[in-house]
């Protein structure tokens, strides 16, 4: 949709606009539609982060936000124009979450475009509001402390997320967890070890405009400070020096612990962000093979692996539970479908895409895909659990069922696979009993969730 031009309209918060009402209106995904809205316009990469931090920030903070509109607004927001509703959205966001861009600026733009997208007596509506807010900002009250409504609607979370949240984490963990979720996500490289080394590739990438650091957990892992360039742009990229990869993600593959010449099976593989960790810790040595049911993610998948020079990957359009394997594999890699509680962070709409009822249904695929993974894996071999939420129902209670009823699988201390982790002691002697889940945000890092398992003898189940 194209913005209605008008002369003195930041084009920047009129893209933010547009994309905000697909999004809202129409229930594009938010990721899809910045990609989509921000493909084809002549702004500086600068403006291209101001239009994703509006559009996210926005997004993200969509509860808490209409939760203070509400309190200046005569009637709820969701009777209003929708332009109007959004449009207050995104300038109330900037009111109370950035602080470098003067209050009267905002206003006089969101009235500009209230103008354009509407009529002058809704843009005096957007000018009221908004003005009255700035008066009274100091004023504004929120849910009873220390209670479950407080956390979702200051943190801006669906209640039955924090319900799930609070039956596993104390309140004060639980805030801990919403705070992280609602910060910009981090941006993490994974160094391609079979082209280059970590700091030849924080060198280069400097030359080219990005301003990068080690990062101090992971040793092939890069923090990204500063982004003045398209990062899919670089030379680095391009010669496939680095992977676009969180550093929980990471962990995943060095815990399965790959070596060369042996065998592994990938299953739900998506683009292959642990697949060709993997092939790299292999020394490109091996057989990877890899399952998804999505063609479109194999496809990126094999392109990934030829811009990182791996050949050893092989991709199957799939799905995992009718698999029939010609060999057992020697380690086996089950990176589960899961709600994603673990990275909303990452994706500003995720919370608001997902329901109670989703996560019941999520724990039986899971638990029929970790029964087909087991059958997979040789005698003596290694199955790796991994999902990316922090729901005990996906991820504790699935590994709990799972050897209640298949005794021949016994779960793996992996704190050796990973000296280099400054796990805290609770979280060390989980690891050690063959299970972890990491807390959002408590290692700079995702959560995520980790489960090592080895399979002792034959299934008779």
């Amino acid at each position: 949709m194209k913005i209605k031009k008008a002369p003195n309209i930041n084009e920047v918060r009129g893209l933010a606009s547009d994309i905000i009402y697909q999004i809202t209106e129409y229930n594009a995904y938010a990721n899809l539609a910045l990609e989509k809205g921000l493909k084809d316009v002549a702004l500086s990469q600068l403006d291209k982060n101001l239009v994703t931090e509006l559009v996210n920030g926005t997004i993200r903070m969509l509860k808490h936000l209409d939760w203070v509109l509400n309190s200046f607004l005569q009637k709820d927001i969701t009777s209003l124009n929708p332009h109007i509703r959004n449009i207050l959205r995104f300038s109330l966001y900037q009111i109370m979450f950035m602080d470098k861009i003067p209050a009267y600026a905002i206003v006089n733009e969101a009235v500009e475009l209230a103008k354009v997208k509407t009529n002058g007596n809704l843009a005096k509506l957007v000018n009221g509001v908004l003005r009255n807010i700035l008066r009274n900002r100091d004023n504004i009250t929120y849910p009873e402390a220390n209670t479950r409504e407080f956390l979702a609607v200051y943190y801006s979370h669906p209640e039955w997320l924090v319900s799930i949240l609070l039956n596993t984490y104390s309140f004060l963990e639980c805030e801990e967890i919403l705070i992280y979720n609602n910060s910009r996500p981090n941006l993490h490289l994974r160094a391609n070890l079979l082209k280059t080394n970590r700091n030849d590739l924080i060198k280069g990438l400097a030359e080219e405009g990005l301003a990068c650091t080690p990062h101090p957990y992971i040793p092939m892992g890069i923090n990204i400070e500063q982004l003045n360039t398209s990062i899919t742009a670089t030379e680095a990229y391009q010669k496939g020096h680095f992977y676009i990869q969180n550093v929980g993600s990471i962990l995943a593959s060095i815990i399965l612990d790959p070596r060369p010449e042996e065998l592994i099976y990938d299953l739900c593989s998506g683009v292959g962000g642990k697949a060709t960790h993997l092939a790299e810790l292999m020394g490109n040595n091996g057989d990877v093979r890899c399952y998804d049911i999505y063609e479109h993610k194999l496809s990126i998948l094999n392109n990934n692996a030829k811009r990182l020079g791996i050949n050893i990957i092989t991709t199957n359009q799939k799905n995992v539970l009718a698999i029939n394997a010609d060999r057992l594999a020697d380690k086996v890699l089950l990176d589960a479908p899961c709600s994603g509680l673990g990275v909303l962070n990452r994706r500003s709409d995720l919370r608001w895409h997902k329901d109670r009822e989703d996560i019941s249904s999520l724990a039986e695929l899971q638990y029929s895909l970790l029964v087909k993974a087991s059958q997979l894996v040789r005698t003596e071999g290694l199955l790796l659990y991994t999902t990316c939420t922090i729901n005990s129902a996906e991820n504790e209670d699935i590994i709990k069922r799972f050897l209640e009823n298949y005794a021949d699988f016994a779960l793996v201390a992996f704190t050796d696979k990973i000296p280099f982790f400054p796990l805290l002691d609770k979280d060390r002697r989980k690891a050690a009993g063959g299970m972890l889940t990491i807390v959002p945000g408590k290692y700079q890092t995702d959560g995520m969730f980790y489960a090592l398992l080895i399979r002792k003898g034959n299934l008779d189940g």
